[in-house]
């Protein structure tokens, strides 16, 4: 996708409100990172870790919900931010994402003449000689913009063949909202680099700036289009996806007229029944139709939120359904480039068979794993998943014993924690998109299960690999033999590392043991350290009263931290 270059806002620079704006943003994020900085590093460190963990789905909780308060106020990027937490179910808590989930992209409309201002300064002609009528009262109204529904000239619907088209206008002011909101996010960005257990797992700042490039595509409205009609062009004589056409005469930068395909929302099932639409038979075809764009053509709409999807009901007798599904806002659309979508590829056939170990190698080669990782144990876990886990749906795990989930979080959590993971730059809109897709599904049909729209999308993809199955049978008896050859290497190399000592052995259970024998060290050189430091202070207070009061103070806190764990192991 071409990229979108803007001159990087000065904040300090701004109005009174965009300055307000952007160090509303900070302490925000200044204040949350504080605490987090307080309960998860600093009282782990001095053995308070079970306060920790007593109160972090609270904390938890109430970050979310003063993030929505926020979001929902300054409106702008901010609420592309929370239905973006809100998306990432694999690594925040459901305290967080729960609370964002019902995040919606809704605003207060813009007074019309405002847009009217805008939108006549776009075209350069009033509106009144541009459409032949355009509703005041707008369809839709978000953070960036807002849509009204209009009826095209006679001279422009006879060349278009569209009569009630959707013209969308740009918010006035945005984009230096938009600017404040990535100066505020680069600064954020900045500060989590230097966090350890962040920057080892991701680039953040890398991937502020490709959220900061995908955002400033989606409010230039010519961007929008070229991307309506290359999604149009991939799904060209396909007859379950549908588009609407661009009118180009009348589409500029900040405003964009498209065709009127408003139908059935995809999630309202009630108005699908009442059309005779089962939408247990929508979901897996959605499904497909997603894969297809991750997988096969590596452009995908990365906000396939109920609200940008419709089903078209169509009296089509050649049609396989009888209605498509049909897609709307293209702002926010990625690529997956060739080598990531064949590690995607990889990924997908592995899950579908349950092949934990080849899982785990997909997982390298998309590069989500460092090629550093050890991935043995990672690889015993997966397969320990799909063992028990794997073809279950959304429904079936529900009804599943929460303690097991426990019991395996209790034996491959640590593991899973320590292994040096990272989060590729493009893999932002790919994990939103797939999000995105399953809770549509799930949403049109409880028990939805995606196993089964990925077994034959899986066994499909075999099939379409050049490495096909007979040459996949080769390529594993060729693996078989190199295994085969470099086998007495690798013996002799595991003797001798007994021989030296050098061979490791993990027990999970034996590194808790070790893990309690050195919290109660802990705690013992705590007690040490209080009766070190309180009599310091009592010899020392007769010469110096102010140092001597000092390191009795200082002295509390090693003595809480041992009262608190003596009352812990009671």
């Amino acid at each position: 996708m071409p990229s979108v270059r803007r001159r990087r806002a000065d904040p300090a620079a701004g109005t009174g409100s965009t300055r307000a704006r952007y160090r509303r943003i900070l302490r925000f994020a200044a204040w949350q990172l504080a605490v987090t900085w307080w309960f998860e590093l600093l009282l782990p460190r001095i053995g308070l870790a079970r306060i920790a963990e007593r109160t972090r789905a609270r904390r938890m909780r109430r970050f979310a919900q003063r993030f929505r308060v926020l979001a929902a106020d300054l409106g702008g990027l901010m609420i592309k931010v929370g239905q973006f937490l809100s998306s990432r179910l694999d690594v925040l808590p459901p305290e967080i994402t729960a609370e964002l989930e019902g995040l919606q992209d809704e605003a207060p409309p813009v007074p019309f003449a405002a847009i009217r201002d805008l939108a006549e300064a776009e075209l350069g002609a009033p509106l009144d000689l541009v459409f032949a009528a355009v509703e005041e009262k707008p369809i839709a109204a978000a953070s960036l913009g807002q849509a009204h529904r209009a009826r095209l000239l006679g001279t422009d619907a006879a060349d278009t063949g569209l009569d009630t088209v959707v013209v969308k206008v740009q918010r006035p002011g945005i984009e230096a909202i938009v600017d404040v909101d990535l100066a505020a996010l680069r600064k954020v960005g900045g500060w989590l680099s230097h966090v350890r257990l962040v920057s080892k797992r991701a680039d953040m700042p890398a991937l502020v700036e490709e959220f900061a490039q995908t955002s400033l595509e989606e409010i230039d409205y010519l961007h929008e289009a070229e991307n309506l009609e290359r999604f149009a062009a991939d799904f060209n004589g396909d007859g379950r996806v549908a588009v609407p056409e661009v009118v180009w005469e009348r589409t500029t930068r900040r405003v964009l007229t498209l065709e009127d395909v408003t139908a059935i929302k995809i999630t309202d099932v009630a108005a699908l029944s009442a059309a005779g639409i089962d939408p247990a038979e929508v979901a897996p075809v959605f499904a497909s139709v997603m894969f297809d764009q991750l997988f096969t053509n590596g452009f995908f709409h990365a906000d396939p939120h109920p609200g940008n999807m419709f089903v078209t009901p169509t009296t089509d007798p050649a049609a396989e359904h009888p209605w498509k599904l049909t897609f709307i806002d293209f702002g926010m659309m990625g690529e997956v480039p060739a080598g990531t979508r064949s590690g995607l590829r990889k990924l997908l056939i592995a899950a579908a068979s349950r092949d934990g170990k080849g899982l785990v190698a997909a997982i390298s080669d998309v590069g989500v794993l460092v090629p550093s990782a050890d991935t043995a144990e990672l690889e015993r876990a997966m397969t320990h998943l799909f063992a028990r886990f794997g073809g279950m749906g959304f429904a079936e795990l529900r009804e599943v014993d929460p303690r097991e989930f426990l019991d395996f979080a209790e034996e491959f959590g640590d593991l899973v924690r320590s292994l040096p993971f990272q989060l590729p730059e493009n893999f932002l809109l790919i994990v939103r998109a797939m999000s995105l897709t399953s809770g549509v599904c799930s949403s049109l049909d409880p028990r939805f299960n995606l196993w089964d729209s990925v077994e034959p999308y899986a066994a499909r993809l075999l099939r379409d690999e050049r490495g096909n199955i007979v040459q996949d049978a080769g390529q594993q008896a060729l693996d078989a033999a190199g295994l085969a050859l470099r086998l007495p290497k690798r013996l002799d190399g595991l003797i001798t590392r007994i021989e030296d000592g050098s061979l490791s052995v993990t027990s999970p259970r034996l590194e808790r043991q070790l893990s309690r024998l050195n919290r109660t060290a802990q705690r013992t050189t705590s007690a040490l350290i209080f009766g070190a430091l309180l009599i310091a202070g009592a010899v020392v207070r007769a010469d110096d009263p102010a140092l001597g009061s000092g390191l009795m103070i200082v002295s509390v806190v090693p003595l809480l931290q041992a009262l608190w764990a003596g009352q812990t192991r009671r």
